[in-house]
């Protein structure tokens, strides 16, 4: 076991509420996040990625998590990536806003870190760095600053961090190398997955995991505490790997290793491991076929239902810059230029945190020529961050 105290490295995943996470990880659908904090005890919060949260769900979350619980927040896209961070896009009220609403959460000491995910520009496109974390109340809230592109990966930049105790965001993805950069009395560490299209549809092997041992326990040694979140949701491959890094870094428990028995031996029943590489092997020779990627999004049980949707009950409307479809009495639109999905059923509603399909979607891609759908929802796979579902009724 690890001489760490407890406490010192936190372990969880991005975001919880998966449907394909219910068989190797959940018992089922209803109350997952109760499950999620029986194994974890810290989150990422990818919701406030996409929208700001609401008072409501803040006080949910402290009401529901026990009391050593630390959730770890996405600053909203709106700031990071339709502004692009351009402190003269009016930024100060859009930060002081997200602070007021995330402020419950530090006060009753349920606040890990605030990650700021910048979007994939270079340093030269987007030269005001430091003007943009001025901005951030970086005195009294823990941020932690995630890079897409290796120009910000220089002295300068690290010593910009470190001079406002703003943490680097240690990753381990296909875009950037592992460095394990200190710049903080914090650390935040993301494995996203190390796949192509999409890098999340990746399982690490215990081997791989291995090799991060030593770098989260050199970089515990440095700080007060380390948050790390597993990335790689599809079909429950985050939960599998956090639970392995927290057994090999020796911070687990008896329940941690039932747990993952459960897991292994869900997966080697229903073959995930041979599923997941006969699939990559699909995407790289380009004989993907549309089910195939339909269910990166949705579980088989979905894809039944949209396939029994009689073809007859789908219009469809499709032109370079959109997709319009009516699926019986909903309405989908797919916005091309935009990267937007606009859908009105109440599946579909349950969904768009997580970013799933509801089987009406699935439907318009089965009816869809081949060549379309396939460009369709390989673009979705590989940019999931820049696709927006949203939910409208009508």
């Amino acid at each position: 076991m690890s001489s760490l105290p407890i406490g010192k490295i936190l372990i969880g995943t991005s975001g919880w509420s998966y449907d394909d996470w219910v068989g190797p990880f959940y018992f089922d659908y209803k109350n997952m996040f109760s499950q999620y904090i029986e194994v974890f005890n810290t989150v990422e919060v990818n919701s406030t990625f996409y929208s700001y949260p609401t008072p409501g769900l803040i006080r949910g979350l402290i009401r529901s998590s026990p009391r050593y619980f630390k959730f770890s927040l996405k600053l909203p896209r709106l700031i990071t990536h339709k502004k692009k961070f351009n402190p003269k896009m009016g930024l100060k009220s859009d930060i002081d806003r997200f602070i007021e609403l995330v402020k419950p959460l530090r006060e009753k000491g349920k606040l890990g870190a605030i990650l700021v995910q910048l979007p994939p520009v270079s340093m030269s496109e987007t030269p005001y760095l430091s003007d943009f974390l001025d901005l951030l109340p970086y005195d009294n809230f823990p941020f932690a600053v995630e890079f897409r592109n290796e120009s910000w990966l220089n002295e300068e930049v690290l010593d910009t961090l470190k001079d406002r105790n703003i943490a680097y965001c240690i990753v381990d993805e296909p875009l950037l190398p592992p460095h394990t950069y200190v710049t903080a009395d914090f650390s935040y560490i993301r494995w996203h997955g190390r796949g192509q299209r999409p890098w999340y549809y990746y399982l690490y092997t215990e081997e791989e995991l291995k090799e991060w041992v030593p770098r989260v326990k050199e970089v515990a040694s440095k700080v007060k505490v380390v948050y790390g979140y597993f990335n790689n949701h599809f079909r429950g491959f985050a939960p599998k790997n956090a639970l392995q890094m927290i057994l090999l870094l020796g911070i687990g428990h008896f329940g941690h290793e039932f747990k993952l028995k459960e897991i292994d031996k869900y997966f080697k029943e229903k073959a995930i491991e041979k599923a997941k590489k006969s699939f990559e092997e699909l995407i790289a020779r380009g004989e993907a076929d549309v089910e195939d990627i339909l269910l990166i999004f949705m579980n088989e049980k979905r894809l039944e239902r949209a396939k029994g949707i009689p073809n007859s009950e789908v219009k469809l409307t499709i032109t370079e810059e959109y997709v319009k479809a009516r699926v019986k009495e909903y309405f989908i639109e797919i916005d091309l230029t935009n990267r937007r999905i606009t859908h009105n059923c109440a599946d579909w509603m349950k969904r768009v945190e997580s970013k799933r399909f509801c089987k009406h979607l699935g439907k318009i891609f089965l009816v869809m020529p081949k060549d379309v759908a396939l460009k369709i929802l390989q673009d979705i796979a590989g940019n999931i961050d820049e696709w927006e579902f949203i939910y409208e009724e009508g």
